[in-house]
């Protein structure tokens, strides 16, 4: 008995040693590096940073960083400094480019709503939310995103496509986070100083972090500006709380001499609704990213 059973233990490990490798995990890129590439059989690529110490067998937040109007993902990776974040809270950063290619650099397709140039995306342009989620999918099948912590964050324009993909995307994102770019759905064709109900219509409670600054002459947060820009920061923040069913809020409460913060509370599915302003800033990256990423990491897709 004692030879047959060392028999079976030695065919289960020559079993063992024979059976294929288990993968690995996410082998896109190394960890603590920023390299680019390839997404899929799309033929379109984007800035990739594995955080310092990614565990590769183990999947992690991912935050697609997306880039304004004229910019690049390699430009904004650079302007706003998140790869340091990521490295220090364990996070994956993705930064695309844009689908519409302008001069030198691309811009978002948000569906009626001209672009910086003033045209009107058409149905030959790219399809921006199919290619974002897409993407998701690709870093979720190489096992390096988990796919219930998804957030979206961007500048300007980049910030008015994180907002859409929370209007038309939700359930694919824990949380978003616009950078001096928050909507709330397009402009009212009859009266551009509110949002368009119609043109936001998210399946689930969206968690919302905004920033901007107050010196801001791009995107004022007093509206005005550009045909996509009529309506106030503070309406887009109302109309996320409305449809986040917020029953608290608005409060707002000094954060520092030069920051403020308004807040929607008790949101359904326990999701919130934050605007933090930074007096005398202007159309920058107006983010703290360590807030940003601790507002996140509040949140994940149920």
């Amino acid at each position: 008995m004692r030879r047959q059973s060392l028999g079976f233990a030695l065919a289960a490990l020559a079993a063992l040693w024979a059976a294929p490798a288990v993968a690995a995990g996410c082998t896109l890129g190394a960890p603590g590096e920023t390299v680019r590439v390839a997404v899929g059989g799309t033929g379109r690529s984007a800035m990739l940073h594995l955080p310092a110490g990614f565990a590769r067998a183990r999947p992690a937040p991912l935050v697609l960083l997306l880039h304004g109007s004229g910019g690049s993902g390699k430009g904004i990776f650079e302007n706003s400094k998140l790869a340091a974040a990521a490295d220090r809270h364990g996070f994956i950063v993705a930064a695309p480019d844009a689908g519409i290619p302008v001069q030198q650099g691309f811009v978002w397709n948000i569906p009626g709503v001209p672009t910086v140039t003033g045209k009107i995306p058409g149905p030959g342009d790219a399809d921006d939310v199919a290619f974002l989620t897409g993407m998701i999918d690709w870093l979720a099948a190489n096992r390096c995103a988990d796919r219930t912590r998804v957030y979206a964050t961007g500048l300007s324009g980049g910030g008015r496509m994180s907002s859409w993909l929370g209007c038309v995307a939700a359930e694919r994102f824990a949380a978003i986070a616009p950078v001096v770019g928050l909507r709330a759905g397009n402009p009212l064709a009859g009266n551009p100083r509110v949002p368009d109900p119609a043109t936001c219509t998210p399946s689930r409670a969206v968690p919302v972090i905004a920033f901007a600054g107050d010196a801001d002459r791009t995107n004022p947060i007093q509206g005005g500006g550009a045909g996509y820009w009529q309506y106030t920061m503070a309406m887009a923040l109302a109309r996320w709380s409305d449809l986040d069913g917020c029953r608290a809020g608005p409060a707002q409460r000094e954060l520092g001499a030069a920051l403020y913060e308004v807040r929607y509370s008790d949101c359904r599915a326990g999701a919130e609704v934050l605007g933090r302003i930074t007096r005398g800033a202007g159309h920058v990256w107006a983010a703290d990213n360590d807030a940003m990423w601790a507002f996140f990491a509040r949140h994940r897709r149920r």
